[in-house]
């Protein structure tokens, strides 16, 4: 991946990553990348990682908490950041991001922002409080596709949206769910599969086409009994706020590998759908008086080795930041709208005594 050039005239935005796993080490990459960032510490409860590291990211200082690192990162601290990204156990987001905006850091918080809306609300209350930044990660924005389908929407073109179905049929199986100490599956840590597999598919929802409201749910859990504490799949029906109807459809059960992300879209002047594993092309588009432009290329998916994520558009995250700390951008996933998110799926797993499960 190409080094991403900034302004020379303007210092670094100096990040620490709160946080090691995989996306973790992706933060930690792209940041040591881009010319207008600098990695100055890396923070993981797992102290066996120290040597690794060491060797992956020279001379970037290690922490084994969080608590040592903010005692540590005094102003004039080579390991002193203005960013803290925090890419741990979902449980973990909104507190340790409450605790990085407090000691006076802007933060990064990997999706979800929270697992609960009063805990994304107590996030924003103290980041008005200090006046520090809060970026949500909500990859899909990033993707060309989804940006062409924002366009499209809010120029009216497609005039009243009839409806909007969304498909997210993934792999997560015993190679995602390995037991154990992790997190992954339990459902006070890791919150749900709505959370943590397709939260950037909701926020897509609610970024394009605003809220919902009249919703319904069934909920089913065919092959995880034996590997999460939630459901492995769901039907939920809600009509826009705005008119117009959706449906989104998930399920993590699909036998080997991911089977497709969707979204079909039918409305007064034409209909379009995208598609692929990972919604990354344009299947289908007839809109009345309107030629689809060729759209840049969307990036690979995350690989996981075994299992694959949403396209890896992290490095557009990164820039965000960047420019916004810089005060030459500003934020494209403010924390208002990742409390959305939250609301939304706290909404849809409200039915679930209601449903099927």
């Amino acid at each position: 991946m190409p080094t991403v050039l900034s302004d020379p005239h303007l210092p670094d935005v100096r990040f620490a990553i709160c946080g090691v796993g995989h996306i973790g080490r992706r933060h930690a990459a792209l940041v040591s990348r881009h010319t207008g960032a600098r990695l100055v510490a890396l923070i993981d409860v797992r102290s066996e990682l120290q040597a690794e590291l060491a060797v992956e990211f020279p001379g970037v200082a290690f922490f084994a908490s969080l608590d040592d690192y903010l005692a540590s990162a005094t102003t004039y601290s080579p390991a002193a950041a203005d960013v803290l990204t925090v890419a741990t156990p979902n449980h973990l987001h909104a507190p340790q991001a409450i605790r990085g905006l407090r000691h006076g850091l802007h933060v990064v918080v990997e999706k979800p922002i929270a697992l609960r809306k009063r805990d994304a609300e107590d996030l924003i209350h103290v980041a008005l409080q200090t006046g520090r930044l809060v970026f949500g990660v909500m990859q899909n924005r990033y993707s060309p596709p989804s940006q062409w389908l924002k366009q499209l929407v809010d120029s009216g073109r497609l005039g009243q949206i009839y409806l909007v179905q969304i498909n997210c049929f993934w792999n997560r199986d015993a190679r995602y769910y390995r037991g154990g100490p992790s997190w992954k599956g339990r459902s006070s840590e890791d919150g749900g599969t709505l959370f943590t597999q397709f939260s950037h598919f909701v926020d897509l929802l609610y970024w394009v086409f605003g809220d919902i409201q009249n919703i319904q749910a069934r909920f089913f859990d065919f092959n995880h009994q034996q590997l999460t504490d939630f459901e492995d799949s769901g039907l939920v029906t809600f009509d826009l706020l705005r008119g117009g109807a959706g449906t989104l459809q998930y399920s993590t059960s699909v036998w080997d590998r991911n089977l497709e992300s969707s979204l079909t879209v039918v409305a007064e002047h034409g209909s379009l759908r995208i598609a692929g594993q990972y919604m990354d092309k344009v299947e289908y588009c007839h809109v009345q008086d309107y030629q689809l432009p060729e759209l840049a290329p969307t990036n690979p998916a995350n690989d996981y080795g075994p299992y694959q994520g949403s396209a890896a558009n992290h490095v557009q995250v990164i820039e965000n930041v960047v420019d916004t700390v810089q005060k030459r951008g500003y934020a494209t996933t403010n924390a208002l709208e990742g409390m959305k998110v939250v609301e939304i799926i706290e909404r849809v797993y409200s039915l679930k005594s209601k449903g099927s499960l």
